[in-house]
């Protein structure tokens, strides 16, 4: 019996140069995916940089950095910034599941979002994201804070940390060159004010001035010392050979 001959199944063909861009794309993609894999284990002994450093550098602003091991810090300031930042820190594996779903739940209810950025958090932002509002990323840091969270011990984490957020208006990354912006002092040892004080910086160091403190920023600024001075003890995973010294 004659049949007709099966007639050729068309295929949709993109231009070459479209699909150059494609492969380029997803190669893109897959390279930044895995620097984090790389990275993360060689940031054990190499001292990183963070996005917001490289972004001053390429725009040709200002960048101060003096690297600090986290033994020469006073551990009122390493206690005095986990009780501000991330109360949990030496508890968890990166992220706070308890805070991270009552921000879920606050989101999904249309309450105003209250931050569950844990330490671990920050510290991948800061190293492999960008600071700017990002709908993903937080999506984003969960899964890279679980990551070095998992490859860091907490006392590298938290060094990195300390050494690499922005802690003054001019570019001065890192405690070090914020307490000395602010003070013109070391940071081996800080008055438990002095402790609190560089620390409410965080959130924002070119408007919040530990040098020239409003009412609120003082007020502020002695509720994370109470609450330091009764606390301390949970940064005990941070500490020194001798322990904590508050």
């Amino acid at each position: 019996m004659w049949q007709a001959a099966p007639m050729a199944r068309s295929r949709l063909k993109l231009p070459r140069p479209l699909r150059r861009a494609l492969l380029g794309l997803l190669a893109l993609i897959a390279v930044l995916a895995g620097l984090p894999l790389v990275l993360t284990p060689l940031y054990l002994v190499v001292d990183p940089v963070s996005t917001p450093m490289i972004e001053r550098w390429l725009r040709g602003q200002r960048v101060v950095r003096d690297w600090r091991d986290i033994d020469t810090l006073s551990d009122r300031l390493k206690a005095s910034v986990i009780m501000s930042e991330d109360g949990q820190f030496c508890r968890h594996w990166g992220v706070d599941l308890a805070a991270l779903r009552e921000e879920i739940d606050n989101y999904l209810a249309g309450r105003p979002a209250r931050g569950a950025s844990t330490l671990t958090m920050q510290v991948a932002r800061n190293l492999f994201l960008t600071t700017r509002p990002w709908p993903i990323r937080k999506a984003l840091e969960v899964p890279l804070a679980l990551y070095i969270d998992l490859v860091m011990p907490k006392k590298r984490i938290l060094e990195i940390y300390l050494n690499i957020a922005e802690w003054g208006p001019d570019g001065e990354f890192g405690v070090a060159a914020g307490a000395a912006h602010a003070f013109g002092g070391d940071v081996a040892a800080l008055s438990w004010e002095r402790a609190a004080l560089l620390t409410v910086a965080l959130p924002n160091p070119r408007l919040r001035r530990p040098d020239a403190p409003s009412a609120g920023l003082r007020r502020v600024a002695g509720i994370i010392e109470a609450r330091a001075r009764r606390f301390g003890e949970r940064a005990a995973c941070v500490a020194g050979p001798g322990g904590l010294s508050l």
